[in-house]
């Protein structure tokens, strides 16, 4: 696949990139409007990975650090090009971010209802923690 490019996203790609969550992505996330992916970029504008083929998006991950811990979310594929290596091209740009910032071990949300997903994550080389349990609490109602 050597026509994907690997970039990190900018301020004009972002309503592409909700467009596309909504076909590719698993669920929603009370983050997923055009504030909360604003925010996203300006405090941080390499964590927003895009993998573009032919001048299309076809997929995303955020690769967040916050100087301690490094968590991936938002990993999709565009669901015509899924088991093309897109995915792990993703990562791959996401452990080489970590690492470079000195990232010690990576954590991916992975719905629980979301067998291909957990499939892309285990080929990856990531494994679920039966141990841990995530607590959340919401700080705002979603935007509609």
């Amino acid at each position: 696949m050597t026509d994907l490019r690997i970039r990190a996203a900018g301020p004009e790609d972002l309503d592409a990139v909700l467009a596309f969550w909504k076909t590719a992505a698993e669920g929603t996330s009370i983050s997923d409007d055009r504030a909360g992916v604003e925010r996203l970029v300006e405090r941080d504008p390499r964590a927003l990975i895009l993998a573009e083929l032919d001048g299309d998006l076809v997929g995303t991950v955020i690769a967040g650090f916050d100087g301690w811990r490094c968590h991936l979310y938002r990993l999709a594929v565009h669901p015509d090009r899924r088991r093309r290596g897109i995915g792990a091209a993703l990562l791959t740009a996401a452990e080489e971010r970590f690492a470079a910032l000195g990232g010690r071990r990576a954590d991916a949300m992975v719905l629980v209802r979301n067998e291909t997903g957990q499939r892309a994550w285990e080929a990856g080389g990531y494994r679920p923690e039966e141990h841990w349990r995530r607590w959340v609490k919401p700080l705002a109602e979603p935007a509609s």
